[in-house]
Order: C-alpha cells, then structure tokens, then sequence
C-alpha cells in the first residue's frame, strides 16, 4: 500500500487498488522527516551542508537513530 495526502497528482499517477489517500496514514511519515531535518544538517536544504555521498548519508541517519534509541554508548 502507498499511503499519501490529498494531493490531487498522485490519484492519477498511483493505481487505486494500491493507493490510500489519509493524513492518518502520513502523519508518522511527516514526523520523522522533520525530525531528520531538525537534527541533521545534510537533510536540510541544499545551500551549503548536503551530502556528496550516499553513504555518508546513511552512516549519519543510522548514528542518529543509534543516539536517538539508546543504543550508541561511545557518545554517552
């Protein structure tokens, strides 16, 4: 399932068996998204902090998540 907001694009894009349009579906979503904008600068615009590497990108979602959850003890 593809669950969006009401955004009238994605109903002719998406195929209707698969797509659920609801906020209820999409407010966790939206949430971590801010909160990956608010904590990491490469996820924020592209003017001067963005990531050249994929990878890199990846190492600091996880470390955030790590620190986020409890579960990195080196930066304690």
């Amino acid at each position: 399932m593809i669950a969006t907001d009401y955004w009238k694009p994605y109903s002719k894009i998406l195929p209707s068996y698969k797509h659920i349009q609801s906020k209820a579906e999409t407010f966790t979503v939206e949430g971590y998204n801010s909160f990956f904008r608010h904590s990491l600068a490469r996820m924020r615009r592209k003017t001067k902090c963005y990531s050249k590497s994929l990878k890199m990108l990846e190492y600091s979602i996880l470390l955030l998540m790590h620190k986020w959850n409890g579960t990195l003890s080196i930066l304690d």
